[in-house]
C-alpha cells in the first residue's frame, strides 16, 4: 500500500469527532428536494473553482516561501481589545452593536436580543489539535463570559466557521441554532437537540426571539470530512429586528445575486462582510477587499443607511497574502468608495450609528512589505451563468477546511 494509502487508512480508523455526521434520513430527503441540489451536490449560484486554479506545485512554491511566510504572520502580538462584561451588558444606546471576535465570529446586539455568527473559540480551526491553522490572537473575551445568546448563526461547515469545541460549550446553553440544510447532521452528533436547530434552505426565513433569520445565497462550497460530498449547504445571513437589519457573508466569491439580496432585504445597518483569504489561485470563492466593497454596495449597505465590518481575516493564516493587507485595502477601498468600514480591535464593541472605528491598528504590528501598500483594481463583476455549473474535485483532506 502506498504511503498515501496508508495516511489515509490511518486517518479513516482514527475518525476524529470532529468530522461532524453526514446528513441522513429525512434530513437526507429534504436535501434532495431542494432546488439548489442537483446531480448528488448542492450547486453554486454562479459556477465556482474551489482548489488552486493554476498548478499545485507552483501554488506550493509560492506558499511555502520562507519570505511569503514572514508576511502572512503579524511580526508582533496583536493588540486584542479588552473586553469587559460591562462592555457588552450595557445595551447599546442605538439598539445596534457589533463586536467582532476575529475571523467571522461577531456579536451583533440587535434590538434587545443577541445573535452569535460564526463563533470560533477553538486554538486551531483543524479536526486536529496537533495540525492546521493556528489562532494568531487570544480570544477576545471567554466564551462564557458572553453570557445569554438568543440565536448562534453558522454559514457552512467549515472548520474555520464550525469549531466543535465552541459548539459543544454552546450546546450546554439555551441557545437556538440557525443553520444551513445539512449542517444540522453535525451539531446533533455533538449534543445539540434536535428541537433547538433550525435548518434552512436558500430564500427560507425562521423566526427567532423576535428576529426574522433568512439564508441566503453564497458562492462557496462545504465539507469537513476525507471527502467533500457537498451535502451541506452554504449561505451568507440577513438578520431583521422590528428596527434594525444586518447582514453576514459567511464565506462567498463575488456574484451578482449581491444585488437580488439587498433588493429584497436591504438596506442594512450593517454588512459583515468576507475580505480575507483570497487568491488569485481561488478567485471564485473568496473576495479581495475591493469586491467586499462592491458587494457591500450591491446589498444596499452603503451610506446614509449602513457600515462594513470586514472579517475573515486577521486571526488565522489561510492564504497567501500578506496578514495586514486585507485591513488596508478595505480602507482604501471605504475611502475610494466614500463608505464607512470599521476597523475594530477584536473584542471592540462599536454601533454602526455611533463612532466607528477607524485606527489602522494593524500597521505597527504587520511584517514589513516588499512594496507599499497597494490597492488591486476591482475584479471584473462575473457574467450570468446557470446555477448547475459541476464543481471540480478536491483533496482528500483539507486541515484548514478552508482556503
Amino acid at each position: 500500500m502506498s504511503g498515501s494509502r496508508s495516511l489515509r487508512a490511518g486517518l479513516r480508523a482514527l475518525r476524529p469527532e470532529a468530522f461532524g455526521a453526514d446528513p441522513s434520513g429525512e434530513r437526507m430527503e429534504r436535501i434532495r428536494r431542494s432546488p439548489n441540489f442537483a446531480d448528488g451536490v448542492f450547486q453554486n449560484p454562479l459556477g465556482a473553482r474551489r482548489g488552486p486554479s493554476g498548478s499545485m506545485l507552483e501554488f506550493a512554491k509560492v506558499y511555502f516561501r520562507k519570505e511569503e511566510r514572514v508576511r502572512r504572520a503579524p511580526k508582533a502580538p496583536i493588540p486584542v481589545h479588552p473586553t469587559t462584561l460591562a462592555d457588552i451588558a450595557r445595551p447599546p444606546a442605538s439598539g445596534l452593536r457589533l463586536t467582532w471576535m476575529g475571523h467571522s465570529s461577531v456579536l451583533t446586539e440587535i434590538d434587545g436580543r443577541r445573535v452569535l455568527f460564526d463563533p470560533v473559540w477553538g486554538d486551531r480551526c483543524s479536526p486536529f489539535p496537533f495540525a492546521g491553522p493556528k489562532r494568531l490572537h487570544p480570544v477576545p473575551v471567554p466564551l462564557a463570559a458572553l453570557g445569554p445568546v438568543d440565536v448562534v448563526v453558522i454559514s457552512h461547515d467549515h472548520y474555520d466557521h464550525l469549531d466543535l469545541p465552541t459548539i459543544k460549550a454552546l450546546a450546554a446553553t439555551d441557545t437556538v441554532f440557525a443553520v444551513p440544510l445539512g449542517v444540522g447532521a453535525h451539531l446533533e452528533h455533538w449534543g445539540v437537540s434536535a428541537d433547538r436547530i433550525r435548518e434552512l434552505d436558500w430564500n427560507e426565513t425562521t423566526k427567532i426571539a423576535g428576529l426574522s433569520l433568512t439564508a441566503t445565497p453564497a458562492r462557496h462550497f462545504c465539507g469537513r470530512g476525507l471527502r467533500n460530498t457537498q451535502h451541506t449547504l452554504w449561505a451568507s445571513w440577513v438578520v431583521a429586528g422590528p428596527e434594525h437589519r444586518v447582514y453576514h457573508s459567511g464565506d462567498t466569491g463575488y456574484f451578482p445575486g449581491f444585488r437580488d439580496i439587498g433588493a429584497e432585504h436591504g438596506p442594512f445597518d450593517a454588512t459583515m462582510i468576507q475580505i480575507g483569504a483570497y487568491s488569485e489561485w481561488w478567485p471564485d470563492i473568496h473576495m479581495t477587499p475591493a469586491e467586499g466593497m462592491r458587494a457591500h454596495l450591491d446589498l444596499q449597505g452603503g451610506r446614509p443607511h449602513g457600515v462594513l465590518l470586514p472579517i475573515h481575516w486577521g486571526t488565522f493564516n489561510l492564504a497567501p497574502h500578506a496578514w495586514a493587507e486585507p485591513g488596508e485595502w478595505s480602507a482604501d477601498a471605504g475611502a475610494e468608495a466614500g463608505q464607512a468600514v470599521a476597523a475594530p480591535r477584536p473584542g471592540e464593541p462599536f454601533e454602526p450609528a455611533g463612532k466607528v472605528p477607524v485606527d489602522p491598528w494593524w500597521r505597527p504590528v504587520a511584517a514589513p512589505l516588499a512594496s507599499p501598500w497597494r490597492h488591486p483594481a476591482p475584479a471584473p463583476a462575473p457574467a450570468e451563468a446557470p446555477a448547475a455549473t459541476a464543481e471540480p474535485t478536491e483533496p482528500d483532506l483539507d486541515l484548514a477546511g478552508d482556503r
